[in-house]
């Protein structure tokens, strides 16, 4: 017997030898009354044991626990196994077998070893068992051995002879009639594959339990899994504290927050963490630093001496759950795909990012070069067929992913398409290290190739569109320096985009503020890429609402880009497209007229008159003609274009569509509101055809429709109308989206206009205040709101606050728009109005 010293409380519960008797009787067992499983020999051999051993003291232990880690934390999931372990027991089929009782399942280093512990030494200690048996069981050698050593100790079984003191242990396990109930539990620690135990779990029994780790989480042992997460805030922050407090040491709580946060709350790291920042003598903020550097790896910021009798790091641990993935099938992917994943978001990736074409062709790269079967291993294949050239398909990739999934090293929802893959950061974080430069730096621009293949080039989704963005970000902080090499990936472009369409205009413009920053210093001031950027800065630079700002920004790089790219590239005469547009924003629309008028000739002569560019500065002339007055001129040449965008990009084409919408607009400026209503109803059905109900631009047709159809006299019908589209641009868009503010300001409008005054003035006062959040005081939308608001002030009877709400909304206009910027003399007009009505004459 061994010296029951090694055991914690072997003795404990008791001396009386409850099972004594029937252990002595029983030491001969022969083969043939086995109930147990067969693992390879002939049951009809009897197997004669040597000397007898004395019968084991009870209770009895076999195997050791492993020690409690310093600071244990008691989770929600100790609860949750003690329920499950003493509320009855269930079966989990794994292959052919039968497995009775209860799975702890995770990634490696969320401590399901030391729940199992905490588990078993509970029991232990409480007098709740009679026999403990732990067994580190990685594989069916491990798991057998540890049967025989229980049979070794307690039926005195042969120790030459392993495999048959297994069998023998497991069948008496077996509840037997007439005998005594004994209150045993068997852990089956770090379970690699379940399937390597077949014939090897213990059988069921209604005093028996058995408790399995592992980090697989195959379907068959669902039924019975308890998935083991991450400590909670709560739970790293009082780990830290009482780690670091048992050693006198004490850090601020919120360095310690944000260093579990850095570490993904993953209990095997904090323990690691804080044996570093007390066997290296630093604090948390020094070791977040050495954390966050890009050049050091994790065993960089590892303690040599492992804490808790921990024999690896946790990176060592996934390592191994890599090489494992990797052989399931399809073989050979898990790896590529899990390298890929390294750089994007942990909090979601959508699946389609990981089955897009640039995904699978790095898959099938990788197949290649590393010859893996396309097939399920052992296949047959034809002479003709060559293994390592068959594609990766999207299925395949699916298949890579469930096996990442089945062995924790990341979680696979479906069900969430568009956060469907997460990965712990760490993981991640140990995957690249094992990357070269050269590896690294082609996975980023790969994983870049895969978001923008999936982005769709119309946002109809914002969750969607959110962890795309998402993405972005992350792979953005994690491999910046190869997303500009050689030159700057497309993904960063659209990504700021997809902000300010989004409508966080502001966080647009910061956006492509630091990529224009970013990209000049990696490519140098005069790359096109860092103009390109500066392009986007001034875009939504002016989309915030700061129009002069954008104007002065196109002017600068005007400048720049005639001097780089000469005054015939395409660009150059995109800038003066800019330019010009952001000129009439200012107020100045002759002016912008002009300009347009000047670039379309240029485009004439170096692009031709059919080249889409040619037909786009067309379109921008027409519409400014409109807006310096000349409302018949403008439809007159929305006409014609029509005409040649029908001949040159067909009825359907969205250019050919927005024609159509300019068109019908300025018909209605010209006089002809009806003839605009019906031109929009007939657009709107095309739109609806051909783009769909959600398309920005259906909803954007169905605002012209409602606006018209007011105008013709329909009140009524307008604000219905505002209010179905309101809803829709809620759903679609978001309640803080532009459009969806300017759709609030159009429903209280002619909510006003149908005579609710008060209805009209309290729904411009809740907008007001949300303009003022989303888009700040100084924007075109906001002093708009503010126009809107006095003069329902006016009508619903308060004359006196109306003028003076013009007044200050005209020294407002002054300032950001000039004096001389169309709505600056509009609102001069309408506090001359009011003062008129208070009684102002002389002032009005």
């Amino acid at each position: 017997m061994l010296d029951p010293t090694v055991f914690e409380g072997v003795l404990v519960a008791g001396g009386e030898a409850r099972y004594g008797a029937e252990v002595g009787d029983h030491v001969d067992f022969r083969g043939s009354v086995f109930s147990g499983p067969v693992t390879g020999k002939d049951i009809h051999n009897h197997h004669y044991y040597g000397a007898r051993r004395p019968a084991a003291e009870w209770p009895h232990q076999v195997g050791v626990i492993p020690p409690r880690a310093g600071c244990f934390q008691t989770r929600a999931e100790v609860v949750r196994l003690r329920e499950a372990l003493t509320g009855g027991q269930a079966a989990v089929l794994v292959g052919q077998d039968t497995v009775h009782g209860q799975v702890l399942a995770g990634m490696g280093g969320v401590g399901k070893t030391q729940l199992a512990a905490d588990y078993a030494r509970t029991a232990w200690r409480a007098g709740e068992l009679d026999l403990l048996v732990w067994i580190t069981a990685s594989n069916a050698t491990a798991a057998a051995s540890g049967y025989a050593q229980a049979a070794v100790e307690i039926l005195g079984a042969d120790p030459a002879d392993r495999e048959a003191a297994a069998r023998a242990f497991l069948a008496w396990l077996e509840p037997k009639a007439n005998a005594a109930p004994c209150r045993w539990l068997v852990v089956l620690d770090d379970v690699t594959d379940p399937a390597d135990l077949n014939g090897l779990w213990p059988p069921a029994g209604p005093h028996g339990r058995t408790l399995v780790t592992t980090r697989r989480q195959d379907a068959a042992l669902a039924g019975h899994l308890i998935k083991v997460g991450l400590f909670t805030e709560a739970e790293s922050l009082a780990y830290l504290t009482a780690t670091l407090g048992a050693r006198s040491r004490h850090e601020p709580d919120e360095q310690l927050t944000a260093l579990a946060e850095d570490l993904g709350h993953l209990p095997l790291a904090l323990s690691q963490a804080a044996a570093y920042l007390i066997d290296a003598g630093i604090g948390a903020a020094a070791y977040r630093r050495r954390l966050a550097d890009r050049s050091a790896s994790l065993a960089d910021a590892a303690p040599e001496v492992l804490p808790d009798g921990q024999t690896q790091s946790a990176a060592a641990a996934w390592s191994l759950s890599v090489e494992r993935a990797d052989t399931l099938r399809p073989v050979g992917l898990a790896r590529p795909m899990l390298q890929l994943a390294a750089f994007l978001s942990p909090n979601g990736i959508p699946e389609t990012v990981l089955t897009s074409a640039p995904a699978l062709a790095h898959l099938t790269r990788h197949r290649a070069e590393d010859g893996s079967q396309a097939t399920p291993q052992n296949a047959p294949w034809s002479d003709e067929q060559d293994r390592t050239s068959v594609s990766v398909t999207a299925d395949e990739a699916v298949g890579a992913l469930r096996a990442l999934n089945r062995l924790s090293l990341i979680d696979h929802t479906p069900a969430t398409p568009h956060q469907a893959i997460r990965v712990h950061q760490l993981i991640q974080r140990a995957t690249r290290d094992t990357l070269t430069p050269d590896q690294h730096d082609q996975l980023a621009r790969t994983a870049a190739d895969a978001l923008a293949t999936a982005w769709p080039a119309i946002e109809r989704d914002t969750e969607l569109a959110q962890a795309l963005r998402a993405n972005a970000t992350t792979l953005t902080r994690t491999a910046e320096a190869a997303l500009h090499q050689p030159t700057t990936h497309r993904v960063l472009y659209r990504a700021g985009r997809s902000l300010g369409e989004a409508g966080q205009v502001i966080a647009a413009t910061s956006h492509f503020h630091q990529l224009t920053e970013i990209t000049g210093h990696h490519l140098g001031p005069d790359h096109p890429d860092t103009l390109t950027a500066r392009s986007s800065l001034a875009w939504w630079r002016g989309e915030t609402g700061d129009a002069a700002g954008a104007a002065a920004a196109f002017e600068q790089l005007l400048a720049d880009r005639l001097r780089v790219l000469g005054e015939d590239h395409p660009d150059t005469l995109t800038a003066r497209n800019n330019l010009a547009r952001w000129r009439g924003e200012t107020g100045d629309a002759a002016g912008a007229a002009a300009a347009f008028e000047q670039l379309l000739a240029d485009r004439l002569r170096v692009q031709g008159e059919d080249h889409p560019d040619t037909l786009s500065t067309r379109n921008n002339l027409a519409y400014w003609r409109g807006e310096t007055g000349d409302a018949a001129g403008a439809a007159a040449a929305f006409e014609q274009l029509l005409a040649d965008r029908l001949r040159v990009l067909g009825e359907d084409h969205p250019h050919t569509l927005a024609t159509r919408s300019n068109l019908a607009w300025w018909r209605g400026e010209a006089g002809d509101v009806a003839g605009a209503a019906a031109a929009f109803e007939q657009l709107l059905a095309d739109r609806l055809r051909v783009q769909g109900e959600d398309h920005p631009h259906t909803l954007g047709t169905r605002n012209s429709l409602a606006y018209w159809r007011g105008e013709a006299g329909d009140v009524a019908g307008a604000a219905a109308a505002f209010e179905q589209l309101l809803a829709d641009r809620l759903r679609v868009l978001g309640e803080d989206h532009p459009d969806t503010l300017a759709t609030r300001n159009n429903l209280a409008y002619w909510r006003g206009e149908r005579g609710d005054s008060a209805g009209a003035t309290a729904a411009f006062e809740e907008l007001l205040a949300d303009q003022l959040r989303v888009l700040g005081e100084d924007h075109p939308d906001t002093l708009a709101t503010r126009n809107n608001l006095a003069w329902r002030r006016g009508e619903a009877g308060d004359v006196a606050g109306a003028a003076a709400a013009f007044e200050q909304l005209l020294a407002d206009r002054l300032r950001v728009l000039g004096e001389d910027h169309p709505h600056t003399l509009g609102t001069r007009n309408n506090l001359a109005y009011w003062r008129g009505k208070a009684g102002e004459a002389p002032r009005a």
